[in-house]
This record gives C-alpha cells, sequence and structure tokens, in this order.
C-alpha cells in the first residue's frame, strides 16, 4: 500500500520555510536562556505541511490511525517509537502506516501503572503513542510534561488531555470505489484539521487507507 498523500490548500512553500526559521530561531533562544531546545521530530511527507512535531510537546488525535501516522516519520527515520494501553494494536495495520515494528515497544496494557510506564517509555523512546485509561488529571499530566521536555522526547495521546500543543482530527470521512452502489472499496479519504491553542484551524486532504 502506497503511503497516505496529503494535499495542503492553504500553506505555501514560502510560508513553511518562513515557520522553520522561525521555529529554529526560537529553539536557540530557550537554549541561550538555559531551557531545554526544542529539536523537530521527522513526521511523514503527507503530513508536512500540516503539523510540525517537537520534543517536549503533546499532541492530541482523535483515532488510531493518526497516532500510528505521527508516529510513523520518526519510526522511519530510525528512532524508536512506543505504544501504551494500547491492547487491539495490529501489527499489518501499524506497518501499512510505516511503522518499523523492529524498533517499536507496545506495553498493551499497563492498567493502573500506566502513568509510570509511559514514563518509563519517554525515558527511552523518542516517540510514545498513549491511550489513557480514563480521564488524565493535571498533576499526572504535568509530570509527564517535564519528563518529555527533560528526555527530549514526544507525547502522542489519543483521547483527552489537559494541554496539547496541536490536535489532530479527521473530518469527511469518505470512502472512494462504490461507484453507482457497486465495486471494490480502494481508500479512505478525509479532511484532516489541526487545532492549536491561538491558532487558526489548519485543513488539509489525505488518503488515510
Amino acid at each position: 500500500m502506497s503511503q497516505p498523500a496529503v494535499i495542503d490548500q492553504r500553506g505555501s512553500v514560502a510560508r513553511s520555510d518562513t515557520l522553520a526559521q522561525i521555529e529554529q530561531l526560537r529553539g536557540r533562544i530557550a537554549a541561550l536562556e538555559g531551557g531545554p531546545t526544542r529539536l523537530f521530530v521527522p513526521v511523514l511527507p503527507a503530513l508536512a505541511g500540516l503539523v510540525r512535531l517537537r520534543t517536549g510537546g503533546v499532541y492530541g488525535v482523535d483515532s488510531a490511525t493518526l497516532g500510528m501516522m505521527l508516529a510513523a516519520g520518526a519510526s522511519q527515520a530510525g528512532e524508536w517509537v512506543g505504544f501504551a494501553g494500547w491492547d487491539d494494536f495490529g501489527a499489518e495495520a501499524a506497518q501499512q502506516r510505516g511503522i518499523v515494528l523492529g524498533r517499536t515497544v507496545l506495553v498493551p496494557s499497563p492498567g493502573e501503572h500506566w502513568l509510570e510506564v509511559t514514563a518509563a517509555l519517554v525515558d527511552v523512546l523518542k516517540v510514545v503513542v498513549l491511550r489513557p485509561p480514563g480521564g488524565v488529571d493535571p498533576t499526572s499530566a504535568s509530570l509527564l510534561e517535564a519528563r518529555l521536555r527533560a528526555r527530549s522526547a514526544v507525547l502522542v495521546v489519543q483521547g483527552e488531555w489537559p494541554r496539547c500543543e496541536a490536535r489532530l482530527s479527521a473530518e469527511q470521512v469518505v470512502w472512494a470505489g462504490l461507484e453507482q452502489g457497486r465495486g471494490r472499496l480502494r481508500e479512505r479519504r478525509a479532511t484532516l484539521v489541526v487545532r492549536g491553542a491561538g491558532r487558526v484551524p489548519a485543513r488539509a486532504e489525505a488518503v488515510l487507507d
């Protein structure tokens, strides 16, 4: 299966380059001020014009597909990634979305120890995709966020989280391939939307499967 493709309807190459330069300057300023440098983490080419992952950040998703897609860029770039709370993790689906299983750690059911397990994964992995067992209180969120900054890791959460730098969701999902009620389902298309505090939502068309 080919990798998902995204057509950016809003951004431009010049605008993306400018944003990248601004983020690099912010990282240098943070380093000069003694704070942890926030580095960019690779994302799939399909998502490059829509969302940018930075170490120390928490990013929300509304589906397993999007969680895998956000982790796949780092996985393909040679980084180790992990999934916690995914008792229905599908190896074939993960591979199809770009996850390298040989560099993937899975803790399917951490139960009541999910916070400790996730913190341990953050210590050694670049991207951790978490499915919390329920609501997350601000204190627990703050503890993990501090660990992310200290370890230069990224947390992707499928579910609610008190504070997210950005949240990626899929809207207007449609299947292509059935014409006049006949045929085979070929691909699943969606409008991906990224929302963040104080930002205008960004949208792009994508092929998910």
